[in-house]
């Protein structure tokens, strides 16, 4: 049977795999020659540091996707450096196609972008198609029985679950038809680019010893399966192997969300993998948050909570470079900041710890330590991150109730008892004993000098006293109480 399309090219963006790709799949179905393209989009580049792991992130793994279509049918991946949508409609004139595939992108951003293409490609006769493939269901797939999308994880769940089918998580075969995959015609090199041809530098990313690519997301994920069962219990101590360590990959598409939701279901019998599950689901729910009210990239979910009166001016500015730079005195909090700032990955325990401090302890907008860690995260994504912050502000969806304030004492008590968290990012305070290293300003003068530490000189004391920021945050989120 003759397919419709001669030609097609694939635009690959947060789906950096040859294997289980949905636009990869729908194009080799449609078309008789298939080409696959990656954009180095100089609208998001240029604004970044010139070292970002990100970035060095992307560059590897293009590699990886350039080796698994020459494997696939001996071609090459195409790379661009310069504007998106400029250089897929010159390229898709270039090859000659009738359409570009792509996978579906909700952040707004990138849905400004997919306008602004779909327009120049009809102006040039070609069709742009876009499909899901970056989550399990999108959109309008999960709603309540009135039609409207949920604003609440459990009942979410429930749904998300009963609708699971395993049609829903198979991967698409797209081996079967690799035969379309063509050459490169002549004149259209490939183009790949090193880091230096764009202009960025190496990072740390190397002896953070961080795998890229579908091969390096698939070490993690074997690694994980042999821990999973541990997962509901390992997952909320930083000091432990506990999480599977795949956030970025799933970031950039590295790895099929419907292979790890296959891989969960297969071990339900294990509470680890329900609960891995459960975090899964959470990542559809905040993109299908995002996709149904685009306002939480610069509002509250509930609007009641856009009356808070954070704190501004010098203090706060100064509070907030504290809070960056891990120097607020509380052991916990600065530990997992200085995580964050030497590796871009932070422990989903501690993301949690630290947006509750800034908001709750230094009245710091969300939205300020939202953005820090979209610069900072290695795993940035806009629906969870975002998601995740007003959730610890509590002034999103499932939020955290906002009378409950996390002790950055206590949290760290509890889930690094022995400090090794601390002591793996706070070498200063290494010599302290455990009973004191969580808050070291209660030490006494003879045991911080039998640890060779002076507060002030060696490591800070408490920018706030965490009892003192309750109340004032009690008083400042009195103003919504009643919308809680």
């Amino acid at each position: 049977m003759d397919k419709p399309l001669a030609g097609a090219l694939v635009w690959l963006r947060r789906d950096l795999r040859t294997a289980d790709n949905a636009a990869l799949y729908h194009a080799l179905k449609a078309a008789d020659r298939v080409w696959c393209a990656f954009v180095l989009d100089r609208a998001i580049l240029d604004d970044l540091p010139r070292a970002d792991r990100r970035v060095e992130f992307i560059v590897e793994s293009l590699g990886d996707v350039d080796r698994g279509l020459r494997e696939l049918a001996d071609t090459r991946l195409i790379v661009r450096h310069g504007q998106a949508v400029d250089e897929i409609v010159r390229l898709a004139g270039a090859l000659h196609v009738q359409a570009v595939y792509a996978s579906h992108d909700d952040d707004p951003a990138a849905l400004a972008r997919d306008a602004q293409a779909r327009g120049a490609l009809a102006d040039a006769g070609i069709a742009l198609h876009t499909m899901k493939d970056h989550v399990v269901f999108e959109r309008n797939e999960v709603l309540t029985g009135g039609g409207t999308p949920y604003g609440v994880y459990t009942p979410y769940k429930a749904a998300w679950l009963k609708r699971l089918e395993p049609y829903y998580a198979r991967a698409y075969p797209v081996e079967r038809h690799a035969a379309a995959l063509a050459p490169l015609p002549h004149g259209i090199p490939a183009g790949m680019r090193s880091l230096k041809d764009i202009g960025f530098q190496p990072t740390n990313l190397a002896q953070l010893k961080i795998p890229c690519g579908s091969a390096g997301a698939g070490e993690l994920l074997a690694d994980f399966l042999g821990r999973i069962d541990d997962y509901a219990h390992a997952r909320d101590y930083p000091a432990l192997r506990g999480p599977s360590y795949l956030s970025v990959h799933l970031r950039f598409g590295t790895v099929s969300i419907r292979e790890l939701v296959r891989a969960a279901v297969e071990r339900t019998a294990s509470q680890g993998a329900r609960t891995w599950l459960s975090e899964l689901i959470w990542r559809d729910f905040y993109h299908q948050v995002l996709h149904h009210h685009p306002h939480v990239v610069t509002h509250a979910f509930r609007p009641a909570y856009d009356r808070i009166r954070w704190e501004h001016g010098a203090q706060a500015d100064r509070h907030f470079d504290a809070w960056c730079a891990g120097r607020t005195g509380y052991p916990l909090v600065d530990a997992a900041m200085a995580q964050i700032n030497q590796t871009g990955y932070m422990h989903n325990r501690l993301r949690m710890v630290t947006a509750s401090f800034l908001t709750k302890d230094l009245g710091i907008d969300w939205r300020r330590g939202e953005a820090y860690f979209a610069r900072q995260l290695n795993d940035y994504d806009l629906a969870a991150n975002n998601g995740g912050w007003q959730w610890a502000a509590s002034t999103g969806c499932d939020a955290q109730p906002w009378f409950r304030i996390f002790n950055p004492v206590s949290q760290s008590r509890k889930f690094d008892p022995a400090a090794k968290f601390i002591r793996r990012y706070l070498p200063q305070l290494a010599a302290l004993p455990d009973a004191l290293i969580h808050a070291p300003w209660q030490a006494r003068p003879i045991d911080l000098e039998a640890a060779g530490i002076q507060l002030g000189r060696d490591y800070p004391e408490p920018i706030v006293d965490h009892e003192t920021a309750r109340r004032r945050t009690l008083e400042r989120y009195a103003v919504v109480k009643d919308a809680a």
